[in-house]
C-alpha cells in the first residue's frame, strides 16, 4: 500500500463498539514485535519513544531524533504507523502544520495531538487548539493524505482526582466538538477509565473515541460496549519490558557476583 491507501485503512479500523488496539511501541525492533504478535496498525507512546533514548517525556527528545525514530519504524514495517506528537513541537498553527509535515514525509499516517501547554500548565484555549488542528488539516489534506488526527484532551490526565472527572465531562465534549469541526478524525481522552463517563463521551462525540488502558480501566470488550472506538496501552508496554530486562540483568549479576 501507498501512503495515502495506509492513511485510509487506518481510518477504516475505528469502529465503534469494535475498537481498534493499539499496544505501543517505541522503535523499529518493537514494531516487528508488534506486528509479529497480531497487530493491525502501530502506534508510538511519547513516554515510551523518548525513554528508550534516555529523555524525559515533555517534547524533551529533539524532533529530529523523533522523526528519524518514525523514519526507522516505516522503513522495515508496512503496517500503518500513528506517532505520539505531543503538542507538535510548536505553540502556533504553522509551526505545528510544518512539524506535522515532517512525520507525513516520512511515512506516519497519523497522530496524537494533545491539547496541554506542553512545559507549561493548563490547556490551550480551544480556539487556539482547533486553529492549530485546522493547519494541520490543511496541509495534509493538501498533500492528498487523509491524515488521522487524533485529537487528545488532557482534561482527565491532569485532574488526579478521579471523583471530579464526572464535572469535566461537559467541558471535554465541547472541546472535542470543536477539534472536530476543525478537522480531527479521532478523540482521545486519555486517563479516564469510569464507565459511566466513558459512555457519556462516546455517546456524544461526533469523533471515534479513543481510550488509554491504565490499572483500573475497562478490559476492551467493556470498552467496545460501551462505544470506544481505539483502545491504546501509553507507556505501559516500554514500563512491563523494562521491569523484566531489570529483573533479567539483576539474576544474571546476582549468579555471577
Amino acid at each position: 500500500m501507498n501512503l495515502a491507501e495506509k492513511a485510509k485503512a487506518f481510518d477504516a479500523l475505528h469502529q465503534k463498539g469494535n475498537p481498534v488496539v493499539l499496544y505501543n511501541i517505541w522503535d523499529a525492533g518493537t514494531a516487528k514485535a508488534v506486528t509479529e504478535a497480531g497487530a493491525k496498525a502501530l502506534a508510538t507512546g511519547s513516554w515510551s519513544v523518548a525513554a528508550a533514548q534516555g529523555y524525559g517525556d515533555g517534547e524533551q527528545i529533539p524532533l529530529a531524533s523523533l522523526v528519524a525514530a518514525a523514519r526507522q519504524i516505516t522503513a522495515v514495517n508496512e503496517l500503518p504507523l500513528s506517532v505520539d506528537f505531543e503538542g507538535a513541537y510548536s505553540t502556533d498553527a504553522t509551526g505545528a502544520a510544518a512539524n506535522v509535515e515532517k512525520l507525513i514525509d516520512v511515512g506516519a499516517v497519523g497522530i496524537n495531538f494533545e491539547d496541554q501547554v506542553v512545559g507549561g500548565s493548563g490547556l490551550h484555549p480551544v480556539e487556539k487548539q482547533a486553529a492549530r488542528i485546522k493547519a494541520i488539516r490543511e496541509m495534509a489534506d493538501a498533500k492528498g493524505i487523509a491524515f488521522f488526527i487524533n485529537a487528545r484532551t488532557d482534561l482527565f490526565l491532569r485532574e488526579g482526582d478521579l471523583s471530579k472527572h464526572a464535572g469535566l465531562v461537559d467541558e471535554a465534549i465541547e472541546r472535542g466538538k470543536a477539534y472536530a469541526a476543525a478537522g480531527a478524525n479521532g478523540f482521545f481522552v486519555p486517563w479516564l477509565i469510569d464507565p459511566a463517563l466513558i459512555q457519556k463521551i462516546c455517546d456524544a462525540s461526533p469523533l471515534p473515541v479513543n481510550i488509554m488502558m491504565r490499572p483500573g480501566a475497562p478490559d476492551v470488550k467493556t470498552l467496545g460496549s460501551l462505544g470506544v472506538s481505539r483502545v491504546s496501552y501509553g507507556p505501559g508496554p516500554y514500563r512491563i519490558m523494562m521491569e523484566k530486562l531489570k529483573e533479567a540483568a539483576s539474576a544474571v549479576y546476582a549468579a555471577t557476583g
